[in-house]
């Protein structure tokens, strides 16, 4: 290791800097001005230096907004620290605008007292005007709430990397890492990891490496050698203390991909996935798109329609179909899966959750297509539902999705959304030889065979794979007989048919664990419910009002369909039931049907995740209402 090396791997010394338990950062500038990937190198180093963390990168919804206007700002949130965190963070403690449109959208959740880094080169008289500012912030007393360190940042970009010959547009693109670098002063991150990610990025632009590089030491020198306005230092935050073990950060996105695989692997399955992009579901398909060494043909098919169906007919074939999309493009879907339900074809339907309805909010997350889920399809046509609630636990209900359709050949809805989709987390990786095997047997005995056959035990059908001798046979959306696997339009027969359909999906309940609560005990004064992504500041929030002695409890449900047999006795176990939901309330009214229970709905439909506080406040109500 080279002497530069040594210095741009060194921790800094804690010692001089004030120790905090966690601290939330939020970088926001114009889409252009890599936020995303600022917020992503800052992510890497962080976890190296051993806390845990969560992330919520928010993207505008407009591909091209114009440069410097509040709908084109695009924002990364992380929150780190060195206890177990679960959400990305309620108020920011440290804000980095690039420009007055991020400073405008993303001021209102900067703390009072906490730290805003910000680019004046970019408060010039148009982008002030395009932000939507009468006066500079900077001079008219908005800030005065909050520590300031107002920098020319793009003054001092070109300066860093004038030796490098670049264009001033060229230069100007150098300003993130700029910022980044005084970051990584700020709570004493190592360098080394960034260096060597832009190295090897621009290997063939040395001169964009070397720039990029120039510009975070520059950034990073000025926290060391700057007179910072007093109380603005730097910070120490230890390290975590988790369990032992090989950790790695991930995306829902990338963990749900493994799960899959790692499902189809189990069932010894070929996996197929034929998608249409979408946001927030298109990255799954990249993400698959990558594994084919591992088995897996991924297809970008013409329309939603198009992708559903080719799907199903790798079922058909024998492999494993899979689909995805958003609510949108899931109701495109509807028909073909409701076919897969009649022929009882498994069939994988990833559903990446966001604002809605029609178009919505394309980049916002909400969790808007229970419903849809559970009801959304025409005639009685049952199917099952999971949910995940986090960024690792993705793998693990992409593996009960697998193991679900394939054992009773039916589709599965996989609920996720686009925070789930886009945050990362730290996980630790499992013992992937830990996994029981659930291997499909295929049917290949013609004696008396029709497809319509049936396990007495689960009511699945037989699983034949077409050209095998003896068992040619046709499927599809007419009704068929139970007897004979035929064409039919027996009233008797489709009344039968529907109750069959219907009572293998209700069997399930039998087939997946028993409703577990999260925190708290399994009776007392309120039960908080949850589903999905809620999971992160539900579990805080519980857990900060148990240490205050509140008779309080979390129970987080990844069946949605069907529900865990004991669920409607462990509910009726509390006095209140309060069910938190980015919906207009969809859990809870499913609650309420079938369990015949009062409980109470908290909603937020913004696109934006739950704060703690929201959920704590709404706690308190009932407790000390």
């Amino acid at each position: 290791m080279t002497k530069i090396d040594q210095v741009l791997n060194a921790p800094a010394d804690a010692s001089s800097r004030d120790e905090l338990e966690s601290a939330v950062v939020r970088f926001a500038g114009d889409s252009g001005d890599g936020m995303q990937l600022t917020g992503g190198q800052f992510t890497e180093a962080t976890a190296l230096a051993g806390n845990d963390l969560a992330t919520f990168p928010d993207f505008p919804a407009e591909i091209r907004a114009p440069v410097g206007t509040t709908f084109g700002v695009s924002s990364f949130q992380i929150n780190f620290g060195a206890r177990r965190i679960m959400t990305s963070g309620d108020d920011f403690d440290v804000l980095v605008a690039m420009n007055p449109a991020a400073l405008k959208v993303e001021l209102p959740r900067l703390r009072k007292g906490g730290l805003l880094i910000v680019d004046t080169g970019t408060f010039n008289e148009r982008n002030l005007a395009k932000a939507g500012y009468d006066a500079s912030p900077l001079d008219d007393g908005t800030l005065d709430p909050f520590r300031v360190v107002a920098l020319d940042i793009s003054a001092m970009t070109q300066e860093a990397v004038k030796e490098f010959g670049l264009s001033k547009k060229d230069a100007l693109r150098s300003k993130n890492m700029w910022a980044l670098g005084f970051v990584y002063w700020l709570f004493g991150r190592p360098r080394i990891t960034t260096q060597e990610w832009l190295t090897a990025k621009f290997a063939n632009r040395p001169e964009i490496a070397n720039a990029n590089i120039a510009a975070m030491n520059a950034g990073h020198a000025m926290g060391e050698t700057a007179e910072l306005p007093d109380g603005i230092h730097g910070f120490h935050i230890a390290p975590a203390e988790i369990a032992p073990g090989l950790y790695r950060t991930v995306t829902g996105t990338e963990a749900l991909a493994w799960g899959l695989v790692k499902g189809a692997e189990l069932a010894a399955l070929e996996l197929m996935f034929a998608s249409y992009p979408i946001t927030p579901a298109s990255p799954l398909l990249h993400s698959l798109a990558k594994l084919q060494h591992l088995g897996v043909t991924t297809f970008q098919a013409e329309d939603e329609i198009a992708a559903a169906c080719a799907a199903i007919g790798a079922s058909y074939a024998g492999a494993i179909g899979m689909t995805s999309s958003s609510g949108p493009g899931i109701a495109l879907k509807g028909e073909a899966i409701g076919l897969a339900l009649s022929a009882e074809l498994p069939l994988i339907v990833v559903n990446s959750q966001r604002g809605g309805p029609s178009t919505g909010l394309p980049t916002k997350t909400e969790q808007s297509d229970l419903y849809q889920a559970v009801y959304g399809r025409n005639a009685d046509a049952p199917l099952v539902v999971l949910s995940t609630r986090s960024a690792s636990d993705c793998f693990e209900v992409g593996i009960e999705a697998v193991r679900l359709a394939t054992k009773y050949m039916t589709p599965v809805m996989l609920l996720t959304d686009g925070y789930i989709a886009n945050a990362a987390e730290p996980w630790r990786i499992p013992d992937l030889d830990g996994y029981e095997a659930f291997p499909v047997e295929f049917t290949t005995d013609p004696e008396g065979f029709h497809p319509f056959l049936r396990d007495p035990e689960t009511l699945a059908r037989v699983w034949a794979k077409p050209g095998t001798p003896g068992m040619m046979h046709r499927i599809g959306g007419i009704e068929r007989s139970y007897d004979t696997g035929h064409i039919s339009y027996d009233p008797e027969n489709h009344h039968k048919m529907t109750k069959v359909r219907a009572a293998k999906i209700d069997g399930i309940a039998k087939d997946i664990p028993e409703q577990s609560v999260e925190l708290g005990e399994t009776s007392g004064k309120l039960a908080v419910v949850g589903w999905g992504s809620t999971y992160g500041p539900i579990n805080r929030a519980v857990d900060n009002l148990i240490h205050r002695g509140k008779d309080v409890a979390h129970i987080h449900i990844r069946h949605i369909w069907p529900l865990p047999e004991n669920l409607g006795e462990l509910l009726k176990s509390y006095d209140t039931v309060l069910v938190p939901e980015m919906n207009n309330g969809q859990l809870i009214t499913l609650i309420k049907a079938e369990y015949l229970i009062d409980a109470k709905p908290l909603n937020k439909i913004s696109g934006q995740p739950f704060k703690i506080k929201e959920i704590e406040d709404a706690i308190l109500d009932i407790l000390e209402g």
